[in-house]
């Protein structure tokens, strides 16, 4: 461990390295509240890893969430999703009443609408108990928090605030003079809404503490966890309200052109994101100053994390506002090098894992190598046949990280069971393997993945537990019904984690502390 309580700055993985954990995200996790928190259960899950060999525990994006629940549509790239708070650790730390969270909520897949409903009223009741009679030392320390966060909270806590009086409405359909940010106009929302940013603020030092909690109970155990940091973010963001200089917006702040990739392996007609692209020339004046605090923010509850779609980094593919599919885009180059030299001058280490899947060309691959940033491999992806396939374990890279899926995949049994008899005989051939039941395949791919040459290997926990397509997270270009997968509380205690703490074992993966 090093000397700021981290477990060290990797990646880059020092040769020799072999690692391993388990993709889940936060809200994921079982529990009573109807979601997965930054409470007790992310602490048995940290323990349970632990006990099981894992050094390493995945998360999404941490963000506040729109409609839909896409932690990949954050409405700010600096604040925690409020509902993310631990019901159990407000009562423990004195802001609500056991009573007051005594409320059954839904043991299955998340409601989004009935947890935002729910938590919102539990964090009110920790606002009023703080707010009344706050002791000095609370008092000093939300402030102290306040002053940390200044950069990003002040702006996003007004955000906040001008959405609770308008109803939740697109920041584009308030008045004029707030949607242009003229001064006059933020001074007196200021002074008008006072109480209710104050709250916001609020809300977002009770989450960092509770998210501080758990990273703490991470280090002391040797578990790194990685963060995930969208390229883009939402077209209804405080970001694109407070900077719009930052993105490609016409005068009215409305996205000239929006984020997407071309067709690729996961829809016929690439998909169309929709979130504004960045104006990175505007970005190049400032020294990459925003998303270099992106990036440090994020490392305050996380040891490393994983760049989505850095392909944009190079290139970006870039769509008409106004096209209904992403099919008619146009390739525009992005910062380069340039970006990570920044960061990397500013932040010293560079503690990342860089999602290059889809339309990769050469040039990504140059600026992935150029900062030994350690790149993705999926598994599931191996099997077209080709020896020369990037994803088949015998062409890999010692600096990478595989995995046998991810958030945006099928799970591997639904995977294999949707394949072909003849798409399930080159699997066989391509790995010189007998062919396994479609209930044992996901253990094969784990082990195999497990023994590669990648430095760190990672399952989705629906692997590890062996589940189908009712388990699956994300269905990529479908817009309902993504993002609310939770693990049954009784499938933690599995037997299926003695069986991957001995594949551990055999494939030298445990990380001594």
């Amino acid at each position: 461990m090093s000397d700021d309580g981290s477990v060290g700055h990797i990646p880059p993985f020092p040769k020799g390295y072999r690692g391993s954990g388990i993709l889940l995200h936060v809200t994921s996790l079982p529990g009573p509240y109807g979601i997965g928190d930054f409470g007790p259960e992310a602490i048995r899950w940290l323990d349970l890893l632990r006990e099981n060999g894992q050094s390493w525990w995945q998360v999404l994006p941490l963000g506040p969430t729109g409609r839909g629940g896409s932690p990949y549509l954050p409405l700010s790239s600096f604040a925690i999703n409020e509902i993310l708070v631990s019901p159990d650790w407000l009562i423990e730390d004195g802001w609500i009443s056991e009573t007051d969270a005594d409320t059954r909520m839904p043991e299955g897949k998340v409601d989004f609408e009935s947890v935002t409903t729910f938590k919102y009223a539990l964090l009110e009741k920790a606002w009023g108990s703080f707010n009344d009679s706050p002791t000095s030392e609370q008092l000093t320390s939300f402030q102290k928090f306040c002053q940390h966060h200044h950069h990003w909270l002040e702006d996003y806590a007004l955000f906040r605030a001008l959405k609770v009086k308008y109803d939740d409405a697109d920041f584009l359909t308030w008045p004029q003079e707030l949607v242009n940010r003229q001064a006059d106009a933020i001074q007196l929302a200021h002074q008008e809404l006072e109480s209710l940013v104050r709250k916001f603020r609020f809300f977002q030092y009770l989450l960092a503490g509770q998210a501080g909690r758990v990273r703490d109970h991470a280090r002391a155990n040797h578990i790194r966890i990685v963060g995930d940091v969208p390229i883009y973010v939402s077209a209804e963001s405080s970001e694109a309200w407070a900077n719009p200089d930052l993105f490609m917006l016409d005068e009215e702040k409305r996205p000239k052109f929006v984020a997407g990739v071309p067709p690729d392996y996961f829809s016929a007609l690439g998909q169309l994101w929709g979130n504004p692209v960045y104006n990175w020339e505007a970005h190049r004046r400032t020294g990459y100053r925003w998303f270099i605090d992106r990036l440090r923010s994020l490392l305050e509850y996380t040891d490393a994390i994983r760049l989505d779609h850095f392909r944009g980094f190079a290139a970006a593919w870039n769509v008409p506002a106004e096209a209904t599919t992403a099919v008619d885009g146009a390739w525009v180059p992005g910062p380069g090098a340039e970006l990570f030299e920044a960061v990397q001058a500013e932040l010293g280490s560079l503690p990342y894992i860089v999602e290059d899947l889809g339309t990769i060309t050469k040039d990504v691959y140059q600026l992935r190598d150029q900062f030994e940033l350690p790149g993705t491999l999926v598994l599931q992806f191996a099997f077209d046949g080709d020896p020369n396939n990037t994803y088949l374990p015998e062409n890999y890279a010692h600096n990478a990280a595989v995995y046998t899926g991810t958030h945006d995949n099928a799970t591997t049994r639904q995977w294999y069971e949707k394949l072909t008899e003849s798409a399930r005989e080159i699997v066989w051939r391509m790995l010189g393997m007998e062919p396994v039941a479609s209930e044992k395949v996901a253990w094969q791919l784990i082990r195999t993945a497990w023994s590669s040459d990648a430095a760190l290997a990672i399952a989705p926990l629906q692997d590890v537990l062996n589940l189908g397509g009712e388990a699956r997270m994300n269905v990529p270009g479908e817009a309902d019904g993504n993002w609310n997968w939770r693990c049954p509380n009784e499938l933690l205690d599995s037997d299926y984690f003695v069986q991957l703490k001995e594949i551990t074992k055999q494939t030298d993966r445990i990380e001594q502390p």
